[in-house]
């Protein structure tokens, strides 16, 4: 098959284009024909040699695909050969060929194309397990997604304010990306680049601060984001992009009952990542079906073109997802 090679780490020049085997079904797996895939922030990390992969994991990139079943290990019962699907991944997107945990795949929404689908799987857990999960996000709670036109951030808004009825305030680094924000579902929108979004926020909320930030930060950031939470609120990491280290007033944290906290998906068990496949089937999969949560392709690039769609994501100009198609025919024929 296929499939993208970091040849060390560095930039994206430093990717290529190889043959490697078709890898085989592991317990509890099935292999996956890749029509498409996501491209994420953390491939980007991986290929720079900052992210490495789980022990257990393809080291080659890519956290999120569709496609069509090919093989299935011999206890698994769903899904079944033939059958479109879209996945996370512990690794190995970037390829004609992938396996995965069975438990990790999900239907295709009705309407969607493989493309559409293969931007699901990565932003769609990853803001269901931080912003609903971890955050603890309750019915009119309100939230802050930073860097609001992200994947991550536009599945965030979009749950918030269709399961949760929550005020959801973003930041984003245009005028541009701040319209997208508010026409998703977003209440207001900062432009981080020329307002104050600290000053901002408090005086969105009366003062009050919001219930829930979700952040991929950190640094400098930290501590401001603690002063900006309501009382009980919670602040969620999902990575520290602006700095390893940060500090912080631990006397609010106490006073004012607060959670500062983080998480790390990917090397999480299967049964861990099933659960959250199955809230989103019955709870979010719907709202995409009935059109009431949207998903955006910012990009597609050819699978050889990878470089380019890697340079899109470090431009950090994106608004939604940027997607490799694996498969031309797959993709044309569609999901049927």
């Amino acid at each position: 098959m296929k499939s993208i090679e970091v040849r060390a780490p560095g930039g994206p020049e430093e990717m290529r284009l190889v043959d490697r085997p078709v890898p085989t079904v592991g317990p509890g797996e099935v292999l996956i024909r890749v029509a498409a895939a996501g491209v994420n922030r953390p491939d980007v990390q991986q290929r720079k040699g900052l992210y490495p992969p789980p022990a257990n994991a393809s080291p080659i990139l890519g956290l999120d695909v569709a496609g069509i079943v090919e093989a299935v290990a011999p206890e698994v019962v769903w899904p079944v050969v033939g059958m479109p699907v879209c996945a996370l991944v512990n690794g190995g997107g970037y390829a004609e060929f992938c396996t995965v945990p069975a438990v990790q795949c999900l239907p295709i929404p009705r309407g969607f194309d493989f493309v559409k689908a293969a931007s699901l799987p990565e932003v769609f857990f990853t803001a269901w397990n931080n912003v609903i999960w971890l955050g603890r996000l309750g019915e009119g709670e309100s939230l802050l997604v930073q860097g609001g036109t992200s994947g991550v951030g536009m599945a965030a808004i979009q749950l918030a304010k269709q399961l949760r009825n929550s005020p959801v305030y973003a930041t984003a680094g245009s005028a541009e990306k701040c319209r997208v924000c508010r026409e998703i579902g977003a209440d207001a929108a900062i432009d981080y680049k020329s307002e104050d979004w600290v000053a901002r926020v408090r005086e969105l909320t009366g003062g009050r601060g919001v219930d829930v930030v979700l952040d991929g930060q950190a640094g400098p950031y930290t501590e401001k984001q603690l002063s900006l939470l309501a009382e009980d609120g919670r602040v969620v990491l999902l990575a520290s992009h602006l700095g390893a280290t940060a500090e912080v007033n631990v006397r609010n944290i106490v006073r004012r009952r607060l959670t500062l906290t983080g998480s790390t998906l990917r090397p999480r068990p299967p049964a861990y990542k099933g659960r959250i496949a199955r809230e989103l089937v019955e709870q979010a999969w719907p709202l995409l079906e009935e059109g009431r949560v949207r998903a955006q392709i910012h990009a597609t690039f050819p699978l050889a073109e990878v470089a380019r769609a890697h340079a899109v994501l470090e431009a950090g100009e994106q608004i939604g997802k940027v997607v490799l198609v694996v498969a031309p025919d797959l993709v044309k024929a569609g999901p049927g």
